[in-house]
């Protein structure tokens, strides 16, 4: 396997878990989650009928976006890594990169930990307990559907490049996160705290891929770039958080009919898998840092998920 750069000197400089102090909430006029992150309060009938009821929504919105948070973290990211480091995976590293990935584990949890204390500081703020949340993440789903279709030799390799994507995928979507003006302050500091750190689990990420992608021969490459539609769709469905919606339209004490309104808006929200997702050019650039775009084969697989320029 080639040579892995560690980053183990960045990690004791700069992790948040080494660097950051606690983050409080700040009882202001600010925003707790932004609009843009869920249309759902932006939407013609819900702001017609019950804008009022805005700032509920968006709690309930930060409670699930943390939740999701808890879940990614410590189901799915710490699992993966925490076999690589414990050199339990069957794709074998060398052991700066398993020192890394238990550095990754550590940050995770600790991502997942301040979370929690933000769920906490926000019902002593608010005095909005939270809806019932989801107890799985588009992942729970995705990973699985892909190693299903794997032979037993590549399910790890088939769970690494899934984590790295999601990985890759959601520290993309964090920094929009951090640099949103209209937000409290230390949500936004929270979130710049966590990019800080995913931002060098990306790196990890792609940098394992990239060593395993090198070394793969060409059959068992062709047999993960035909599963990665199938992970790539499930984990690009909204199914989830339209559930979350409707619960939370339920929530919302609204007559039956201004309900069925708010459920049709919601329901037309929709992002078709393909190319303009807003979520696929972190992907391909994921797989373009990788190496894995240079394979004929994920050209191929990928195809119209593809920006036209680099399809085969």
């Amino acid at each position: 396997m080639s040579s892995y750069v560690p980053f183990a000197d960045s990690w004791e400089a700069r992790a948040t878990i080494r660097t950051r102090p606690r983050r409080v909430l700040e009882n202001d006029h600010k925003l707790i989650y932004p609009l843009s992150r869920q249309p759902l309060v932006l939407g013609q009938a819900f702001q017609q009928h019950c804008p009022q009821w805005r700032d509920f929504a968006l709690v309930q919105t930060l409670y699930k976006f943390i939740n999701d948070i808890v879940i990614f973290e410590t189901e799915i990211v710490d699992r993966t890594a925490r076999r690589i480091a414990k050199d339990r995976f069957a794709v074998a590293f060398p052991f700066a990169a398993r020192y890394d990935a238990m550095t990754v584990v550590i940050d995770e949890d600790y991502h997942a930990l301040v979370a929690m204390d933000f769920l906490q500081q926000t019902i002593a703020l608010t005095h909005i307990e939270p809806i019932t949340l989801p107890a799985e993440i588009e992942l729970s789903h995705a990973i699985p559907a892909a190693l299903a279709l794997a032979p037993a030799h590549l399910q790890d390799a088939v769970e690494l490049i899934c984590v790295a994507i999601a990985e890759n995928t959601v520290t993309n979507d964090v920094a929009a996160f951090s640099r949103d003006d209209s937000v409290k302050a230390s949500v936004r500091g929270m979130m710049a705290d966590h990019l800080l750190d995913e931002g060098r689990h990306s790196s990890f990420w792609a940098r394992l891929v990239r060593l395993y992608w090198l070394d793969a021969d060409e059959q068992d490459r062709t047999r993960i770039a035909a599963i990665l539609p199938v992970f790539i769709g499930h984990y690009l469905t909204n199914a989830i958080q339209k559930r979350f919606d409707s619960h939370l339209i339920a929530k919302l004490p609204v007559c039956q009919a201004v309900r069925a309104e708010l459920a049709a808006e919601a329901a037309a929200m929709d992002f078709p898998i393909g190319h303009q997702h807003p979520l696929m050019a972190n992907i391909q650039r994921f797989f373009s840092q990788s190496g894995m775009l240079d394979s004929r084969c994920v050209q191929e697989a990928l195809g119209p998920l593809l920006t036209p320029q680099v399809r085969p």
